[in-house]
């Protein structure tokens, strides 16, 4: 056999094929890692209201800085991510996960002045939000890049299935333990729910990086912003519902707040186990578009709900309409950029849905304070139209 067909066997070889479909290992890691963001949310602000004594302001620093330090480490995390691949990222990540779990466990444990345990919740804060950035960027381009580019809109549907399970589940876990065996039991969870994530993604075949120019993060930034805002005024939605719901239902007299976040779970995971596969198979643009109507439609009607009923409908129709807008416009993003730049795209590609959790919380509280609490769902369907116009606007790339 000639030399150039050697090194061509050898390179079939040694480059994995595609899946069909994401490797469950990937998806599994991203679960359990994701888990030590849910698990500590319903958490530490009863350990800083309650057993710290501070204020409602101060809780929402603290919860708020995680965001803050996830969205400045997402350069760094898509340059992982392309010069070594998302298994490294995502096992790096989830080390310094478990280190912000550690960071916890001593503040739940330290008999000194509240002062200092906050001091030590807020470093694992930021600590947790730089692994986070790492962990999720690798997770989810490891996961396209088991399937391939062509499948990239499939891969994240799945990726995003396991990330919002994990809120989901990994939130009441969180309160059980705390309620049932204190602090220091569901701290110690923070730090083991990453490690075995790692411990799942180091049996995880590895994908190479592409080769090519690696572009500045900046200029990464620049060829995705118009899907990246498409992204962040979707998110206005959801931020809405998760940080306002409760309060609403209990000035309308309705009993049944907990259920909110239910309906807009099952509506999500829905379309996206049964309707995941078309923003590979039509125009990212246009199920996008679709999309952000539906949620704007969800949106008015929890916002103009004259029944607890309504409000519910509303709030799953908002779930059908966000589930797809996340694939739909990151597969349109990931074409705008070479294969050698993909990491760091979906760094920047996700780092304005951080923002947009960041923003749209204190603005909304702003709206709700002068305008009560439905005008916050106005406002979500006011940017989800917002978003439906920039989509209608943009121009897809150049193949």
């Amino acid at each position: 056999m000639s030399a150039p067909a050697v090194n061509d066997v050898s390179q079939l070889q040694a480059a994995p094929a595609h899946l069909s479909r994401p490797a469950p290992g990937i998806i599994a890691a991203l679960f359990c890692g994701y888990l030590a963001v849910g698990l500590p949310l319903p958490v530490i602000p009863l350990f800083i209201h309650e057993k710290l004594n501070f204020s409602n302001f101060i809780v929402g620093i603290v919860i708020g800085i995680q965001f803050v330090a996830t969205v400045l480490t997402r350069g760094y995390a898509g340059r992982l991510t392309d010069h070594h691949g998302g298994k490294r990222s995502a096992l790096q990540g989830a080390v310094v996960c478990a280190f912000g779990g550690i960071l916890y466990l001593i503040a739940a444990t330290l008999g000194q002045s509240p002062a200092i345990s906050l001091a030590v919740i807020i470093a694992g804060r930021l600590v947790a939000g730089f692994g986070e950035s790492q962990f999720v960027t690798g997770c989810v381009s490891w996961s396209i890049a088991s399937v391939g580019p062509q499948r990239a809109g499939m891969s994240m549907s799945w990726t995003g299935i396991a990330m919002f399970a994990a809120l989901a589940i990994g939130a009441p876990v969180g309160m059980v333990l705390y309620q049932t065996y204190g602090l220091r039991t569901a701290m110690i969870a923070c730090i083991v729910a990453p490690l075995i994530a790692a411990v799942i993604a180091l049996r995880g075949m590895s994908y190479s990086s592409s080769a090519g120019q690696r572009l500045p993060f900046y200029r990464v930034i620049g060829q995705i912003w118009r899907e990246g805002f498409g992204l962040m005024l979707q998110g206005v939605g959801l931020s809405g519902l998760t940080a306002f719901a409760s309060l609403y239902f209990a000035a309308k007299t309705w009993s049944h707040a907990g259920l909110v976040m239910t309906a807009f779970g099952v509506g999500f995971i829905l379309v996206r186990l049964v309707l995941g596969h078309l923003p590979d198979r039509m125009s990212g643009y246009r199920v996008a578009l679709w999309s952000l109507v539906v949620e704007a439609i969800g949106q008015a009607m929890v916002w103009t709900a004259p029944y607890e009923v309504v409000a519910l409908i509303g709030a799953l129709v908002t779930g059908l309409g966000c589930a797809l807008v996340f694939p739909a416009l990151g597969v349109e993003a990931l074409k705008r950029v070479t294969p050698a730049n993909r990491g760091s795209a979906m760094g920047a590609f996700v780092a304005f849905l951080d923002i947009a959790y960041g923003v749209s919380g204190p603005t909304a509280g702003i709206i709700a304070g002068h305008f009560g609490y439905a005008a916050v769902y106005l406002f979500g369907a006011i940017c989800a139209l917002m978003g439906a116009g920039l989509v209608l606007t943009v121009r897809a790339p150049q193949r």
